[in-house]
């Protein structure tokens, strides 16, 4: 496979000034020469930069500037070299298709990371990272990406997982001596270690719903009946006409969603069809997905019009909103034109008040929605779990470990407790990438997008 040179644009689809073309492999130098009129590019050091010509046969295609990285100085670790070319599409087109007749072949998605990580560039997690960082859409994400990427998680759970092997190389050497009762593992030192490894372990599982919410964001439902006031309220967070407002009850029969970013959280808006019963076949189908965006929301901002809700009506859609076990947020809508009784008993209530058409109490609103989700600015060092693989393998590790505490604890024999300490360290090696399977890569760098 590696004996293969790949090309991909390194750079985003569309016109730009520039793009950039990236080959890998032991020919990405000569295939790049057989197209390049300038300098010999074989003839010059790793880490230059060359203008000339690329042509296709007497035909120039574009003026260009090669960077040459020669082995093992490059991000794969092979032969690469990146061509600076203008950012036109048939520009693009045209280079990628000159260096494939001259025997490079496309990419696959992540392919060019994934052959960093197998020459061991870096750990899998780091890999990961990587894609992390390219999809980071607020600072915060950015750092954590970057704190990852880093190595310094990779860096504890490697030493940790090699203390382990320790132990577990003792007590494997037990086994060979079964007949003599002899003790090579002190087992109170073992329990020590895992106990340490735990409170490791611990602390990142516990940071992990911290970090999904930094990653991926928050998906937040904007629900309640009819002319409730959603879709003026979706246009009021993102300060733009995103979602038709009509007085006619059920304007909005499919969801629309836009994100903003509030206090370094990037939230995901959804504007929902009406809650009611309907016999309007199209308006039915949109409030059954409005019914199933709410299952899968982070959290729901749930409308009233305070202008026509009864406190009958609050009663009985809080019972549904409780039945979902998701957080929400009750807001009373048009508190401009309210009655002050009914206000003054919903305060007791947990309510926030807005009118979403006259942009009162919006900060609140925003106020409020934030304290589900305290974050502070992440800093550089700070390790937290941000990828669903992860966060599943430091679960099993755990669960291993409980078990070899326990067996410990009732003199359970020694290979039994190897070989639970062989499968805390079969899901702690997954995490770097120490253990893998070709579906495990095929699945995480399928992922990436095809430059990187």
């Amino acid at each position: 496979m590696f004996e293969e040179t790949i090309v991909a644009l390194a750079t985003a689809q569309g016109i730009s000034a520039i793009a950039v073309i990236r080959l890998s492999g032991i020919d990405a130098i000569a295939i790049t020469q057989k197209v390049f009129q300038g300098k010999n590019l074989l003839d010059q050091p790793s880490h230059t930069i060359h203008f000339g010509n690329l042509k296709d046969g007497d035909r120039v295609i574009d003026e260009v500037l090669v960077s040459i990285f020669k082995a093992p100085n490059s991000f794969t670790k092979e032969n690469s070299t990146e061509i600076s070319c203008h950012g036109s599409p048939v520009i693009v087109k045209e280079i990628i298709k000159v260096l494939l007749k001259h025997g490079a072949r496309l990419a696959l998605p992540g392919e060019f990371t994934k052959r960093a990580f197998l020459h061991g560039r870096f750990d899998l997690a780091q890999a990961e990272a990587v894609a992390d960082l390219i999809h980071a859409e607020t600072d915060n994400a950015r750092q954590a990406a970057l704190n990852q990427m880093r190595g310094g998680f990779s860096k504890e759970i490697n030493a940790l997982r090699e203390e382990l092997i320790h132990f577990a190389s003792l007590i494997e050497l037990e086994l060979d001596f079964g007949e003599e009762d002899v003790e090579f593992a002190d087992r109170d030192d073992l329990k020590q270690l895992i106990y340490k490894i735990q409170k490791y372990t611990r602390g990142l599982i516990d940071s992990f719903d911290l970090g999904n919410v930094i990653k991926n964001g928050v998906p937040t439902v904007i629900a309640g009946k009819p002319n409730a006031g959603k879709s003026t309220l979706l246009n009021t967070l993102l300060n733009e006409e995103k979602a038709i407002v009509s007085d006619i009850a059920g304007t909005t029969r499919d969801v629309i969603e836009d994100e903003i970013i509030l206090g370094g959280i990037n939230f995901r808006f959804i504007d929902t069809a009406g809650l009611r019963e309907t016999q309007d076949t199209i308006e039915a189908i949109g409030v059954e997905r409005t019914r199933e965006r709410m299952k899968k929301a982070s959290l729901i901002i749930y409308l009233f019009d305070l202008t026509q809700t009864t406190l009958e009506d609050i009663k009985a859609e809080e019972e549904h909103l409780l039945s979902l076990n998701i957080p929400y947020i009750k807001v009373g809508n048009k508190v401009d034109r309210a009655d002050p009784t009914l206000i003054e008993r919903l305060t007791a209530e947990n309510f926030i008040f807005i009118s979403a058409s006259e942009k009162i109490y919006i900060h609140e609103l925003k106020e409020k929605i934030l304290s589900y989700f305290h974050v502070n600015a992440v800093k550089t060092g700070d390790v937290m779990v941000t990828n669903l693989r992860h966060y599943q393998n430091l679960l099993q590790t755990h669960e291993s470990l409980d078990r070899v505490l326990e067996g410990l604890d009732h003199g359970i024999t020694g290979d039994i407790v190897a070989m639970d300490i062989r499968q805390a360290l079969h899901y702690l090696g997954e995490i770097t990438g120490t253990i893998t399977t070709d579906d495990l890569l095929d699945n995480i760098f399928s992922k990436f997008c095809i430059g990187k």
